[in-house]
């Protein structure tokens, strides 16, 4: 038992992982229930995993560049402590995929999105996600959102957890999908050279 607060009692709980023989840590809070005829005679608890980090999100596919998948995998394993830092790291991402992938202008991050929107090269579905990240994220009431993409502010309800939504389609969009047609192509032309006929352009 590490000790007992106001409302608590509080245990560190450990385990051996039986796949990597590492330790797995839980911080299990025990604590009184209480229901309308008062105190119940036994405890509840919960336990909160802290090591090994890990996220509920799916793995990104290999065909992200590590530049981008960085800062999302610590998005993801920073949602649930802070979504304010969830949502700091993924606003950064995005604007630095937005940058490089739909080589849209310097600028802040709402009129950046607003370039790849009308550049009319993402799908409509895909573009429509990439503008609510302003409504839901409510970037006319907080414009250091857009200005200053880095930094830990308030968010909205739902907003970090959109962030990364969207930037798992724009993955998706940009990578994945790409990887996925180059795979089929090249399958299909080295059918075609083995019968002596024309690659694909």
């Amino acid at each position: 038992m590490i000790g007992l607060d106001r409302t608590s009692r509080w245990h560190l709980v450990s385990q051996l992982c039986p796949a990597c023989g590492k330790f797995i840590l839980r911080l299990r809070e025990e604590y009184e229930r209480f229901a309308a005829g008062g105190l119940q005679g036994y405890r509840e608890h919960r336990d909160i995993l802290c090591y090994p980090k890990t996220s509920a999100r799916a793995q990104l596919a290999p065909e992200v560049p590590d530049e981008y998948a960085c800062d999302y995998r610590e998005a993801c394993l920073t949602l649930a402590d802070s979504p304010k830092a969830s949502a700091a790291l993924s606003r950064r991402c995005l604007q630095h995929l937005l940058r490089e992938e739909a080589k849209v202008k310097h600028g802040n991050l709402a009129a950046e999105i607003q370039q790849a929107i009308d550049n009319g090269n993402l799908p409509t579905m895909l573009a429509e996600s990439l503008d609510a990240i302003r409504n839901i994220g409510n970037f006319a009431a907080h414009p250091t959102k857009d200005t200053a993409t880095g930094e830990i502010i308030d968010v909205e309800e739902g907003e970090a957890e959109w962030n990364l939504d969207v930037l798992e389609s724009l993955f998706d969009y940009y990578f994945v999908q790409p990887a996925i047609l180059k795979r089929k192509r090249d399958a299909l032309n080295a059918k075609l050279r083995d019968a002596g006929k024309p690659e694909m352009k």
